[in-house]
Order: structure tokens, then C-alpha cells, then sequence
């Protein structure tokens, strides 16, 4: 079983209304909340090289990249440190104020533990226009599909190809990005967390439609064929974002953004250069 399968046991108990986005929403007034929360653990998501400050960062990033995916402004991050040994917590704290400093919110606090694993737990706030929050949902057969920078990176910096390691240690979420997508109409969007395949097939299940993917994809540089491929398809990792907006409302001054294809109206389809993508990606899975 993988993570997305489980949660077919948690929208039968609160319905599957704040399941659908990377965030739940809470319309204020004039204003929406978007909330969201992330956990990372020292075996499956930290390497090994990777200092705390920038285990910290990452923490923050991760929460942060969502609530770009909103549309919207962040305001507080909450961190919950499990830590292995307490000498860590100042490097870690010290990664995830820096990260909020840089893109958006502040660290306002968190709570802290005692683990045999070092696990962060990052818990985020933002705030968006009611009519500029942007939802997984609203993709439109003819829209334009594209991405902010270049997806597989992080998994070509995990194996360790030549320039791509800082893009898998110190991730930079597209809060800046995300808010002038919202502004210029931006139909639908989500982050790359997971990787493009995966990302596509959840954006497939709430839109009803398909993506067609044009061969002019970017790719790692500096990685061959067909590792280059394969990482820009379902690597996970890169906390950039997959958005579906309108041709006559593309490019968007100032986002550095790829047109990667169109939607269609192939539901749940996703194909790449004629062929079937397969649906793969970064998930937890259970045995059993």
C-alpha cells in the first residue's frame, strides 16, 4: 500500500474536502488560510552529507513549497523537532529561520522531543486572495502545462551528478514564483515534490483530464540518456512547480517557467512523446 492509497482511510472520516491540494484552506473574510504540514525522517530524507542547517532548511522549504503551490503568502512555520541528540537543535533552527527569512513567514516556534531518529515535523501558515488561490483543479483541455526550472534535479544530485547535489540539499520553494503565477491566472497548480509523473496523475484524478507531454521536456544538464530522462519524469525531490494556465496568458514576466505540454481531454491519460507514462514516483509504501 502507498501513501495515497492510505488516505482513502482518512477522507472516510473527514470527507475528502481538504484532500485534494497540497494545503487545507480556511476562508476568512476578505482572506483565505492555507495550512499544511510535513515530516521528514533522518533515514529516508536526509542524506548523509547533509549538514543540520541545511536539514533544517529543507524541513521549512518543504512546507513552504506548498503554500507556493497555493498562490499564496506565508506567514508562520511551526517546527516539532524528534531530535537523536539535543546538540543539533541550533543548526537545525538556525536552516529553517534562514529559509524563512529568505522566502517568505517566520519561525515562531514548535515543540521538542526525544527520538532515536532525528525527525522534523514543519507545520506552516499562509494567506492568499480568495481570488487568487490556485487549486489543483481548474485545468482545462488546451491549457498549457508547465514548470518552474528543471525537474530531476534532486534525483540526479542524489547519484551524485556533477552541479546538481546543491539543488537536492538546499531546495529553494517558488513562493515569489507561485504568487505571480496566481496573479497572471494560472488554472491549476501543485509542486514537484513527488516527481512530474506522479504530480500529473493527481492533477488527472481532480481535473478529469489528460496531459500530453511534448519531447522538448528539460532535463538534468549534464546527465546522458536515459538516466536524464528518467529522473525529469520521476525523480522526486525537486520542490518546483507544475502549473496549467491558458496560451494566450503565457510566458509570465518574471517566472522562469517551460511549456512542457498541453491538457487534454483524455482522461486520466499521460503520455510523453506518444508513449504511456508510467505512474511512479516518491511514495511511502507499507507491505502487506
Amino acid at each position: 500500500m502507498d501513501d495515497r492509497a492510505l488516505l482513502a482511510s482518512v477522507r472516510a472520516v473527514i470527507g475528502d474536502r481538504d484532500l485534494g491540494d497540497d494545503c487545507a484552506v480556511i476562508h476568512l473574510g476578505d482572506r483565505c488560510l492555507v495550512l499544511t504540514t510535513d515530516m521528514l525522517h533522518a533515514t529516508t530524507d536526509f542524506p548523509e552529507d547533509m549538514t543540520d542547517w541545511q536539514r533544517g532548511w529543507m524541513a521549512a522549504a518543504v512546507t513552504l513549497s506548498d503554500i507556493a503551490s497555493m498562490g499564496a503568502e506565508p506567514l508562520a512555520l511551526l517546527m516539532a523537532a524528534g531530535l537523536d541528540d539535543p546538540g543539533r537543535l541550533e543548526a537545525i533552527t538556525r536552516g529553517a529561520s534562514d529559509c524563512c527569512l529568505r522566502h517568505g513567514g517566520r519561525l515562531v516556534g514548535g515543540d521538542i522531543d526525544r527520538h532515536d531518529e532525528l525527525t522534523l515535523v514543519s507545520t506552516a501558515l499562509g494567506e492568499v486572495e480568495p481570488e487568487l488561490l490556485v487549486l489543483r483543479s481548474g485545468a482545462r483541455p488546451g491549457d498549457l502545462v508547465c514548470v518552474t526550472g528543471t525537474p530531476g534535479r534532486a534525483m540526479a544530485g542524489l547519484d551524485e551528478w556533477k552541479g546538481h547535489r546543491l539543488a537536492l540539499l538546499e531546495p529553494q520553494p517558488r513562493v515569489r514564483e507561485g504568487r505571480t503565477l496566481a496573479r497572471a491566472g494560472a488554472s491549476a497548480m501543485m509542486d514537484l515534490s513527488d516527481g512530474l509523473a506522479l504530480s500529473l496523475y493527481d492533477l488527472t484524478r481532480v481535473n478529469r483530464c489528460g496531459f500530453r507531454l511534448r519531447p522538448s521536456l528539460p532535463r538534468p544538464a549534464g546527465v546522458p540518456e536515459p538516466w536524464a530522462t528518467e529522473y525529469a519524469l520521476y525523480g522526486g525531490g525537486d520542490f518546483e512547480l507544475i502549473f496549467c494556465i491558458s496560451a494566450d496568458r503565457f510566458p509570465v514576466e518574471g517566472v522562469k517557467a517551460t511549456v512542457i505540454g498541453e491538457v487534454t481531454g483524455e482522461e486520466g491519460t499521460v503520455l510523453f512523446d506518444g508513449a504511456l507514462v508510467e505512474r511512479r514516483g516518491y511514495e511511502h509504501r507499507w507491505e502487506g
